[in-house]
């Protein structure tokens, strides 16, 4: 389950970085960017207790 949060992460980041650089797409960066945070924190999070 780790990696896989790990995976969504990379991809939301992505996401956020050609949205950023390549188009204009308002506040779809921004929630791309919370969402590859949130789903980042959660892994650590989940590791630490495992």
């Amino acid at each position: 389950m780790r990696s896989l949060l790990y995976i969504i992460a990379v991809i939301l980041l992505i996401g956020w970085a050609l949205g950023t650089f390549a188009w204009n797409a308002g506040n779809l960066i921004y929630i791309l960017l919370v969402l590859a945070i949130v789903s980042f924190l959660l892994g650590v999070i989940r590791r630490g207790n495992v």
